[in-house]
């Protein structure tokens, strides 16, 4: 080898040492619901995010429900495969009982100490990452007006026209716990027998109580008139349907539903798990989603567009029915079996 030779390959090699080893792309799985959150999620929050660490891909794994999501964690307690869960929080609790969640705090995911108190629950290791709230759905070329009362479901122009996703559901959990509410029960722990029984006049004219794939598809095709389902998705439907669904809160209120993120226990990439976690609860991010989706923002810095809330239920919350759902979950049971004996003979 000559001397020219020589020197070029030292040249090569000192370039190689001074770049170092190329940096490792770190996998994340975020396993979330499916379907237009799937969509709309990975456009407003998960791209983003790969655009500003582009050292990590993100994988979303979607399932349909939050039930579905649990027992797929179960099954791989031993060698989890998802790193971040976003689920229901009664769900949440669930799993932070069986230990299959790691804690979310100020200490690990610093945009925590800006959420909104009702966003942390104590007794759940994940936190909110969104609000939607429960909407009376209608079909607006059958239903000229709003509808001001849940109870115009019970109608007879409505008969077999009215499409309720039932009890487990917590669409239909929470229609109970409004029109309880509504009728005079002052403790939905104790009991919901006012609430069961308002639904019960309503039940003659349920079409279904398993509306498939989601309650907004009959609605929007007017296979349906009325319908019970969450605010988020009823936008997004309504804007892709050319407004033939809309919704509408009625005056005797709705409920917030939360959705909290949850870092897995034991997740094989715990560290960028965190990042992410961090980054979707951050103003940026709740403000992308909510003005994407139109779920209520978590963080209490997110300064979202008036249009946007406008489709939220953050104007109305003196709408809003407070609900334990924690404390609901361990009744929840006692009310289905209810369910099954007072209100589903009345829809035969």
């Amino acid at each position: 080898m000559n001397a020219a030779h020589k020197f070029g390959t030292l040249c090569l090699l000192a370039a190689g040492l001074m770049a170092g080893p190329a940096a490792a792309e770190t996998n994340l799985t975020v396993m979330a619901y499916s379907g237009l959150f799937q969509e709309r999620y990975t456009k407003a929050v998960i791209e983003p995010f790969m655009k500003a660490h582009p050292d990590i891909k993100v994988t979303f794994f979607p399932l349909p429900s939050s039930a579905a999501m649990l027992g797929n964690l179960r099954a791989q307690k031993a060698a989890p495969q998802a790193d971040v869960v976003i689920m229901d929080v009664s769900v949440s609790k669930a799993g932070t009982d069986e230990g299959l969640f790691t804690k979310i705090d100020e200490t690990n995911i610093p945009n925590v100490k800006d959420l909104y108190p009702n966003a942390r629950i104590p007794s759940v290791a994940g936190v909110g990452v969104t609000f939607d709230n429960l909407v009376l759905l209608y079909n607006a070329e059958q239903v000229k007006e709003a509808p001001k009362s849940w109870m115009e479901m019970a109608k007879a122009p409505y008969k077999g026209k009215v499409v309720i996703p039932g009890v487990p559901d917590i669409q239909g959990l929470g229609l109970v716990l409004i029109l309880n509410k509504a009728n005079g029960g002052t403790d939905y722990l104790a009991n919901v027998d006012k609430g069961l029984a308002a639904v019960a006049e309503i039940a003659p004219n349920v079409q279904t109580w398993e509306p498939k794939p989601e309650v907004y598809a009959p609605i929007i095709t007017g296979q349906a008139a009325l319908g019970v389902g969450y605010n988020a998705r009823a936008q997004v439907n309504s804007e892709q349907s050319g407004g033939k669904i809309k919704a509408t809160i009625p005056q005797e209120g709705t409920i917030f539903q939360i959705n909290t993120i949850n870092l897995v226990a034991g997740a094989p990439a715990a560290d960028a798990a965190k990042t992410f976690v961090n980054y979707a609860l951050s103003p940026e991010a709740q403000k992308s989603f909510t003005e994407t989706m139109f779920y209520a923002p978590t963080n209490s810095k997110a300064e979202i567009t008036g249009a946007a809330l406008d489709r939220t239920a953050v104007k109305n919350l003196d709408k809003v029915m407070s609900v334990d759902w924690i404390a609901l979950a361990q009744v929840r049971d006692k009310i289905a079996e209810q369910w099954r004996r007072r209100v589903l003979p009345a829809s035969r």
